[in-house]
């Protein structure tokens, strides 16, 4: 046997089986004996900071803030900066957990007394998994259960695999397709493969049936998802990252065919097309179904690739009458897609992600039918994809990492009764949730907690982290190359005379940006040595003044009322960095940051001018101004969050006066001078120089705060927000939408339809119910859920009282409220309100020319006085009568 051979090597070879049948798939995975994991998980390492340690024999470590720290008992830790209990610092403990918020790590009763600061720092700790030889896990296996409602799937499915086996083994074939005879003969031979298990479950002989069945045909979509796992196993095997899967896994499609059990069996018999696999597992009506299908998918990155890849081994449609994908992304191919985009090669570069996938989906299938385009699905497109569009589609799929967008399409989803399948991936974890009229509640219903966003002060004063530092060198970027711009270009296009701007300002008027507008333009930088001095003297502002000024504003001595020091962890006490020309790294802040104030102010610069000789001579020239305190207060409250404008003094005022005559004396006020180029941050594009300056500038900040620093790449994803993706992730997402996609063209029962959550580097899957859509209960037995909306039709003398007796009478409930968006229309309590009765819809609502209908909010008394309003269903107030 292969798997004894392999796993009697020294070392072993490692061994993975997989097989997918009809509606069936399995994985069995054998990495030795003693297989060594250096990282389980893949996370970040935890880190953690501390406000106390007791001097005792449990040692118990508290978090600064009762922040927790989610570590788990077993884990080991190390410290460092720890003030007072210094021989923590550099060693290792393994952690006890006491609460969300402390831990222990053993006896610290003969170390110093604990006095401020620390951080703890998970220790990646190797782990051995051990595995058995096939032949063993034959009779008594190990299995992940992805689906809790489903205990004994996994051993039903294991047997009917194992009786598929014997029968191949037997007659030399797969069981014929519908035929009853050969799924008697499996129901005989999965019996007696159930007497051999250790676990014997309770048959299940309708999957037993489905298998034998569909045995002949494949489902391409749990293909995907089954290869999507083997293929991330196979890394695991290759590079000894993250937890194996111990030892199978056992997927079924039997939710799809379940409804299908009456289906006459000619429906599944060959045809001799490429369907053929596929209608053997779902028969040929269902398959005609899929190929009439309109399905709109947004996005068209890693999951968008898989999914057209699915769709068109699916033929979604492909029906020579109805039937087309509709595909849209705005955004080009960039070379960092092509390791996981996997539709796109090098010479795609540049070009239209949804245009080259339709293109190279073609190749896959050439009888599906692709509308590309390069929209993005936002209010600002509502004129191309309206209502009409939405109710042309049968399906809507989204492939986006935008949260916002895919609220937005969820919002236009339901509002046009359209199932919505949605899913993401991040790194090795992924998810799927099928949204269906009627049935479930949507992706709207639910609101994910908000990302923990850096307190204002942290950023500008009290960075303790990398992650601080590389976001405050992004906004710097934002600031200096597309803020300040956008402002500038602004001004003068309102304000177009300078002489103009100096007489209003010597009169006493107050121009909103005026300061900052003529600081800019009176340190215009004119030539390229202009933008090398300019960068040196934003290095010493950042990395120099800013640290002397934070020390003169608190001494390293200084402490706070309850008498404890002031700069403790996780505050930092910066120390000023020295320009050093010589330094790779201040160069690089100097090189970068010249190059961007080049494009921003339209300089051309030669290549010769970045040399190490010609930039050195032009920094040796210069007079850098002394570091000079202010009584300026600096803010230590995190809960201050970034004021909307920096306030202007008087003596801004009169600075900037004197600032403006002299430009304009000098004759810097040229139509080339009131302009400034607009960056727009792009993250792909090694040339631009954009991630260059956040690197440095970032490092530099860590550097003077005695934080660990970040390479290019690590910045490179914090600062452009990259949602780390692989393919095995995508791959196996994409099988699971499309599955779900399955249900949904057969109509299938609520009962059906799965959501999935899976984190591949653990290993676990898991498979849920759907969310039953809620009932909301008015009153008087009036109800109503997501996918409710009134309808009623006016016409051009309709009133506002109209609309309202319409309501009651067709719907039974009065009104009390009517809202249009954020635009109150009818609120009793409102005064001049009770008046706005007798106004007609059309000049309350003021519609637009080919405005057919508005949609409006509307809400009901409470039964019981002072308790709020009863929110009522979304109302569509048509202009015109029904059949107009």
């Amino acid at each position: 046997m292969v798997n004894n051979f392999c796993h009697s090597q020294r070392p072993p070879i490692k061994f993975i089986s997989s097989d997918s049948y009809g509606i069936c798939a399995c994985l069995f995975c054998d990495f030795g004996d003693e297989f060594e994991v250096l990282d389980t998980t893949g996370e970040e390492p935890k880190e953690i900071f501390i406000s106390n340690i007791t001097q005792s024999l449990s040692g118990e470590v508290t978090c600064f803030e009762n922040r927790p720290h989610k570590l788990e008992s077993g884990q080991f830790v190390t410290f460092r900066e720890v003030h007072g209990m210094t021989t923590l610092n550099g060693s290792m403990h393994e952690i006890s957990v006491l609460s969300p918020y402390s831990f222990s790590i053993g006896d610290t009763s003969q170390m110093e007394p604990y006095q401020h600061g620390g951080i703890a720092v998970q220790i990646k700790m190797p782990k051995s998994f051990s595995f058995e030889k096939l032949e063993k896990q034959l009779v008594d296996p190990k299995y992940l259960t992805p689906d809790f409602s489903k205990p004994e799937a996994p051993l039903n499915i294991h047997a009917a695999m194992l009786a598929l086996d014997h029968f191949q083994e037997k007659y030399n074939r797969l069981p014929n397709i519908g035929c009853l005879q050969d799924a008697e003969e499996m129901q005989m031979l999965a019996g007696s493969v159930v007497e051999t298990l250790l676990s014997k479950p309770q048959l299940d002989e309708r999957l037993v049936r489905w298998l034998s069945w569909t045995a002949r045909g494949l489902l391409a979509p749990l293909a995907a998802v089954i290869g999507g796992i083997v293929s991330q196993e196979v890394l695991k095997a290759v590079t000894g990252k993250f937890s194996p899967l111990l030892q199978w896994l056992f997927v079924d499609a039997m939710d799809i065919v379940y409804p299908l059990e009456h289906t006459s069996r000619e429906e599944f018999l060959p045809r001799g097309d490429r369907y053929d696999a596929l209608r053997a597992c779902i028969g040929e009506s269902f398959c005609q179904k899929i190929h009439s299908l309109n399905v709109f998918l947004v996005g068209c990155g890693a999951i968008g690739c898989e999914m057209l890849k699915n769709f068109a081994l699916l033929g979604v449609g492909c029906d020579s009458e109805r039937g087309q994908i509709t595909v849209t992304d705005p955004d080009l191919i960039e070379k960092s897609n092509l390791n996981r985009q996997f539709l796109f090669r090098p010479h795609h570069i540049q070009k239209p992600k949804s245009c080259t996938a339709a293109t190279a989906t073609f190749n896959i299938n050439p009888q599906l039918k692709i509308d590309p385009r390069l929209d993005k699905i936002c209010p600002a497109t509502e004129n191309i994809y309206r209502d009409e569009f939405y109710s042309r589609q049968d399906i809507v799929v989204t492939a986006l990492d935008n949260v916002e967008a895919r609220r937005y399409i969820d919002s236009r989803s339901v509002s046009n009764w359209r199932p919505l399948l949605d899913s993401g991936t991040m790194g090795t974890k992924g998810h799927t949730e099928v949204i269906v009229p009627q049935l479930t509640e949507s992706y709207n219903s639910y609101r994910d907690p908000p990302d923990e966003e850096i307190p204002f002060c942290t950023l500008k004063s009290f960075p303790a982290a990398i992650e601080h530092t590389i976001q405050w060198a992004r906004d710097k970027f934002e600031s200096s190359f597309a803020h300040k711009p956008t402002l500038y270009n602004k001004f003068w296009q309102t304000h177009q005379s300078p002489q103009n701007v100096l007489e209003r300002i010597t009169s006493g008027d107050s121009l909103e940006g005026c300061f900052h507008v003529v600081k800019l333009l009176s340190r215009k930088p004119r030539n390229w040595s202009h933008c090398v001095e300019l960068a040196r003297l934003k290095f010493e502002k950042y990395f120099s003044h800013k640290a002397q000024q934070l020390l003169h504003s608190f001494p390293l001595d200084t402490r706070l009322k309850d008498g404890s020091l002031f700069w403790q962890s996780p505050k930092r006490p910066p120390t000023p960095i020295v320009f050093d020309a010589k330094d790779p790294l201040h160069l690089s802040f100097i090189i970068s940051a010249a190059k961007l104030f080049a494009e921003v102010h339209a300089i051309s610069f030669m290549e010769t001018d970045l040399a190490h000789d010609t930039i050195l001579k032009i920094l040796s020239s210069m007079d850098i101004v002394e570091f000079i305190p202010s009584n300026k207060l600096v803010e230590t409250d995190e809960t201050v969050k970034k004021p909307d404008q920096i306030p202007v003094s008087s003596e801004d005022e009169r600075i900037a006066l004197l600032q403006l005559e002299g430009v304009i004396s000098a004759g810097h006020v040229t139509k080339h001078d009131l302009h400034m180029n607009y960056l727009s941050f792009e993250k792909d594009d090694d040339s631009n120089e954009h991630i260059n300056f956040i690197t440095a500038a970032s490092n530099l900040r860590a550097k003077m705060y005695n934080i660990e620093p970040a390479d290019r790449l690590k910045t490179k994803r914090i600062a452009g927000k990259i949602i780390p993706a692989i393919a095995t992730a995508t791959a196996a997402v994409s099988g699971l939408v499309a599955l779900e996609l399955i249900k949904v063209v057969g109509g299938h029962p609520f009962e059906a339809y799965k959501n999935c959550f899976f984190n591949l580097a653990i290993p676990i899957i898991v498979f849920t119910e759907t969310a039953e859509v809620r009932r909301t209960q008015i009153r008087n037995g009036i109800s109503f859920t997501i996918w409710d909306r009134w309808t009623i039709y006016g016409n051009e003398d309709f009133t506002l009282l109209d609309f309202i007796n319409a309501v009651k009478e067709q719907y039974g409930i009065e009104p009390t409220m009517v809202v249009q968006g954020v635009k109150m229309l009818y609120v009793p309590v409102m005064p001049g309100h009770a008046k706005r009765l007798k106004l007609t819809m059309h000049k309350l609502v003021k519609p637009g020319v080919d405005k057919k209908y508005v949609d409006l909010t509307v809400s009901f008394a409470p039964e019981i006085d002072q308790d709020e309003d009863l929110p009522g269903p979304p109302v569509r107030y048509y202009f015109r009568p029904e059949n107009n």
